[in-house]
């Protein structure tokens, strides 16, 4: 039996578990870290830290004490199956790399699906101490400001935020040709090094879009929720529906969507 959670009610359990994991991220910050690689097949740029870990088991204990019964999906653990109708879709540190620079920009995304659909989400800033979070119908906010995405109408108005692959350096599948494409027609581009708070900032009118390839569901699940409540548009670099599995995201204020598709996918000259 399916049973129901009132998703407003457990939103305060969400932004708990974001600023549990935020003060343990912050205690860690600028110190001396463990630093390994996760995958040696992309040169060993794809890292995790002690950081990343005893943030992850700070979220993860505090839904299993809460919901013992729900699945979860985490970036540095297994996946853990039960057949619940809620599944939890967990960053514990999205901004890595950053991190591990001490670069100040970073973040913590927690998101609760019910039956295949995004219900709830939390990207947290614990440098800045911000807050972007959305329930389902009920709109994103920032802290406690209810936020919107941005009114610019053109590219040439608009400043893009866009990331690369791990792998980027051992295929041609890495972002370089949609960036050059994007590149000249823009107002600004940037490359921040977190897709959570990169969603967070369109949602908030900061960014007028966004896209990337090859992104994993915890990187983007919280985000995806937020711009949609923030009367943005979300869909894959072609402009087809957007589901956590999908090879890439464009996220907008809605009213430049149909430009970013089409520069995105211009044909390469003959």
């Amino acid at each position: 039996m399916t049973v129901k959670i009132d998703t407003r009610e457990i939103l305060d359990f969400m932004l708990n578990l974001s600023a549990i994991a935020g003060e343990i991220l912050m205690s860690h910050f600028a110190h001396e870290l463990t630093v390994e690689s996760k995958d040696h097949r992309v040169g060993g740029i794809d890292i995790v830290t002690n950081a990343d870990k005893a943030a992850e088991d700070a979220i993860v204990s505090g839904i299993r004490d809460r919901f013992p019964d729900h699945d979860v999906m985490a970036e540095e653990t297994e996946r853990q199956v039960s057949g619940s109708s809620w599944l939890w879709v967990i960053d514990p540190l999205d901004g890595t790399v950053n991190f591990a620079h001490s670069y100040p920009h970073f973040a913590v995304s927690i998101a609760l699906m019910e039956e295949g659909e995004i219900v709830a989400g939390v990207v947290s800033d614990p440098l800045k101490k911000e807050t972007y979070h959305a329930v389902r119908g009920l709109g994103a906010f920032l802290n406690d400001r209810r936020i919107s995405v941005s009114k610019a109408t053109t590219l040439n108005r608009s400043i893009i935020g866009t990331g690369f692959p791990y792998d980027k350096a051992f295929t041609s599948d890495n972002n370089l040709t949609e960036f050059s494409r994007v590149l000249p027609k823009v107002q600004g581009m940037r490359r921040l090094g977190s897709a959570a708070l990169d969603l967070a900032y369109v949602a908030s009118g900061r960014l007028d879009g966004f896209w990337e390839l090859k992104l994993k569901p915890w990187d983007i699940a919280a985000g995806i929720l937020i711009v949609d409540e923030a009367g943005g548009c979300v869909t894959d670099r072609f402009g087809d529906g957007m589901d956590l599995g999908s090879p890439s995201i464009l996220a907008t204020n809605g009213l430049i969507h149909t430009d970013m598709i089409r520069t995105l996918n211009m044909p390469e000259p003959l």
